[in-house]
């Protein structure tokens, strides 16, 4: 089978095949180079619009040039090109992480209304790389699946949302566009091959032989493993055989929720005793997704601290972890937003606006006003407080009406009529279950 042939091949796994447009995320390096080229075939022979897109981070001074090396190839191509540049980086942090999260939000930005999927370059040789760091961590069966073929683009905490009223549904952040990896059984030389036999240029990014990176350690620990059998077939072998068990606890997880937990204001409740019964893998992917789902986050937890939080929980310990709380109460366990992860996170409260990627104003009038979190001190003192209100402590970390400092509206308890409904990037809980099955 030719590479053209295989990449044909899982095209024809895109939701809604043929699409009307993609997008391709091209930095000039080998691997998404065959894919600008081999996608450009594709799209031509089935009358699909393509566009092409850059991210040039800005921490090296040749990005520039490969950011023009790349628009013109897409130029030589008939294809159009954009450079979104990042210029956020404060050098605080894991370069890494704050690399990909603004990848994310450039992509984000750049996608909405303009594409229905986005095409990304990962290798075999990326999967496996993936693999062996998350071994590292001692990642579960989430982690040790690696990288899915196809996936959500989430929204980032600071991305722009268009509003309900007026966006197209492909635009709204509940419909985010498809990631979709097509070259994840080809290995990183063979494409390189593919472009020398086609007279294809490309530029090497010399961080790939950064040691300071740990995707870099893990390519020189495949480069030296073979002895032991540590090979990039064999770890996306594994991959696969993850992803499986990961389906199948997918499954699991989505037929049990509906009788072991309910929505309240936001919130995830679950039945103590229901968890408890259930095996521990199961267990812990329902209240992973719970916690994913409340802090509308594009991962999961790291695996040991949800094990802790799980355990503490289930014995009747409140504890913190991925932004949200999890609190025992009565006989169940309550999963809430962290005040402390949206304390300074405020939205100017124009009708349509999304605060926190999951609460939408539905009202008019609060001009020059802003969403913002409701925090223990805000309510304390107030004497008004209506005898049919929840507890003041359950509204810690909710979403409410300022001016400034001073609180105007307190949706449905307190303060002047104000709508502001949920609406999460992955639907409701434990509706979310079904579709995480197609988003890890």
């Amino acid at each position: 089978m030719t590479l053209e042939d295989h990449f044909a091949g899982r095209m024809a796994a895109l939701p809604g095949n043929p699409p009307t447009s993609l997008g391709v995320a091209v930095s000039g390096g080998g691997d998404s180079t065959a894919l600008m080229h081999l996608a450009a075939g594709w799209a031509r022979d089935r009358g699909v619009r393509l566009h092409i897109a850059t991210v040039d981070h800005g921490l090296r001074t040749g990005s520039a040039a490969e950011a023009r090396g790349v628009a013109a190839a897409a130029d030589a191509l008939g294809l159009s090109h954009t450079v979104l540049r990042w210029t956020g980086w404060d050098h605080r942090g894991n370069l890494q992480d704050a690399a990909r999260r603004a990848r994310r939000q450039l992509l984000w930005d750049w996608s909405l209304g303009k594409v229905d999927h986005i095409l990304m370059g990962h290798t075999m040789d990326d999967q496996a790389e993936t693999v062996l760091r998350n071994l590292a961590r001692g990642s579960g069966v989430a982690g040790l699946s690696g990288m899915a073929e196809l996936s959500r683009l989430t929204p980032p905490e600071t991305a722009a949302q268009p509003s309900p009223a007026t966006a197209p549904a492909a635009a709204l952040p509940w419909h985010a566009p498809w990631l979709f990896r097509p070259l994840l059984g080809i290995r990183r030389a063979a494409l390189r091959d593919w472009l020398s036999a086609r007279g294809i240029d490309w530029c090497e990014d010399p961080s790939n032989d950064d040691p300071r990176f740990d995707r870099v350690r893990a390519r020189q620990a495949l480069a030296t493993g073979a002895a032991l059998g540590l090979t990039v077939e064999g770890l996306a072998a594994t991959a696969g055989r993850m992803a499986r068990a990961r389906e199948a606890l997918d499954r699991r997880a989505a037929e049990a929720a509906p009788g072991l937990s309910r929505v309240e204001r936001g919130d995830v409740l679950f039945d103590r005793a229901g968890l408890r019964a259930l095996d521990a893998e199961t267990r812990l992917h329902l209240i992973a997704q719970a916690l994913r789902w409340v802090a509308s986050a594009e991962h999961r937890p790291r695996t040991a601290p949800l094990e802790q939080v799980s355990a503490d929980a289930l014995d009747g310990r409140a504890g913190t972890l991925h932004g949200c709380t999890i609190a025992p109460e009565a006989a169940g366990i309550r999963i809430a937003r962290e005040p402390k992860a949206v304390a300074s996170l405020r939205t100017r409260a124009d009708r349509g606006a999304i605060w926190d990627r999951r609460w939408r104003l539905d009202s008019d009038g609060f001009a020059e006003m802003e969403i913002g979190a409701v925090m223990p001190e805000t309510i304390a003192d107030m004497d008004d407080w209506p005898a049919t209100a929840p507890r003041r402590r359950r509204l810690a970390g909710y979403p409410a009406i300022f001016h400034g400092a001073r609180l105007v509206a307190l949706p449905g308890i307190w303060g002047p009529p104000c709508t502001i409904t949920l609406a999460p990037p992955l639907g409701g809980f434990p509706d979310s279950l079904t579709l995480v099955m197609l988003s890890h």
